[in-house]
């Protein structure tokens, strides 16, 4: 189920210097437009309307269109913490309730109400402003060790959504190649690596090519 659909205005960022960050995010009153935002560089940066995107050269776009966490990771990190973290504050723009978004293959598809689809592209990697955000000492270590990202997604189909909204999976790749996976070969395991190509014409360009640069290179 959607809990909430968030999305954040533009405020300075302490963290980056001469950018802006909408990574402090709030649910949304009421159905909010989904689309597909185009390039990284160029574009409309979130693929929500009202949504802002500050660092365009490593955020938003098509293939990091809607960012998703499952609010039960929320959940666990408020006890960790032991501080109050509402939907939202992790940047996501859908928090969601019953699914493990960081157990999604890379490929996965989601009906998000009655016509909007969303495809799983990868994982969220952590940055200075998600650092400085959480203000927690070694927050970047810890949040990567635990290795449940959440997972960004592209527009295939666009329209309107909202709170309470069902999200189904409607189609699910025969791979194994998880978000989680992919985040521990991207920070962590790197020996992972080779095993993502498994994903086929479902993985990122830019991904596959980390992940054929592994590969032997061929016999003469």
């Amino acid at each position: 189920m959607l809990e909430s659909v968030n999305v954040g205005t533009a405020l300075p960022n302490p963290y980056k210097a001469d950018l802006s960050t909408g990574i402090g995010k709030r649910a949304a009153q009421g159905s909010v437009a989904v689309r597909d935002p185009g390039p990284r560089l160029g574009g409309l940066g979130s693929g929500l309307v009202g949504d802002f995107v500050g660092d365009r050269a490593h955020h938003g776009g098509s293939e990091q269109a809607v960012y998703a966490f499952a609010r039960e990771d929320l959940d666990d990190w408020q006890t960790r913490l032991n501080r109050a973290l509402p939907n939202g504050f992790f940047g996501e723009n859908l928090s969601t309730r019953g699914l493990d978004v960081s157990a999604a293959r890379i490929g996965e598809r989601w009906r998000i109400g009655t016509s909007v689809e969303l495809q799983v592209t990868g994982p969220r990697t952590p940055c200075a402003t998600f650092r400085g955000w959480v203000d927690e000492r070694g927050w970047l270590k810890m949040f990567t060790e635990v290795a449940r990202p959440g997972a960004y997604l592209r527009v295939l189909v666009p329209g309107s959504i909202t709170a309470g909204d069902e999200i189904d999976i409607v189609h699910r790749p025969d791979h194994a190649v998880t978000v989680s996976l992919v985040y521990r070969a991207l920070l962590t395991a790197p020996e992972l690596l080779p095993e993502l190509l498994a994903a086929g014409a479902d993985l990122p360009e830019e991904i596959r090519e980390l992940a054929l640069a592994t590969q032997p290179a061929p016999l003469d």
